[in-house]
């Protein structure tokens, strides 16, 4: 296997990893909703900390909701970090395989110069 063909099967694999993390981002934001929309329709009035709807009691939709909604955050900032690490690492890849391909097309080129050097030094 080339330099070439590794670079290119580690950007795939690295926009395959962004996509997973994307993924991760949009369960969570799918688990937030419906940890807040629990949260709401179990408790009357609830409790605020920050941006994140809680009431602790006794009933298990209010422990529900909560878990809902802490899972959800973790699971979109894990989402959004692994998302942007991939993305960075196959812009390396993408950057490491345009270098890689620019030194062979001068190798290229630097041939076909010397092949008709020598040709014209023939005739």
């Amino acid at each position: 296997m080339s330099l070439t063909e590794y670079l290119h099967e580690k950007a795939e694999e690295s926009r395959h990893s962004e996509i997973v993390g994307h993924l991760i981002t949009v369960t969570g934001v799918i688990f937030l909703m419906g940890g807040t929309m629990v949260t709401v329709s179990a408790v009357k009035d609830p409790d605020w900390f920050l941006f994140i709807p809680y009431k602790l009691s006794y009933h298990p939709y209010s422990l529900m909701g909560l878990i809902f909604t802490v899972l959800a955050y973790i699971l979109v900032v894990f989402g959004l970090v692994m998302a942007v690490h991939y993305a960075m690492e196959r812009s390396w890849y993408m950057w490491r395989l345009h270098e890689t391909q620019t030194e062979a097309e001068e190798k290229l080129r630097s041939m076909v110069k010397y092949v008709e050097k020598a040709k014209s030094k023939e005739e």
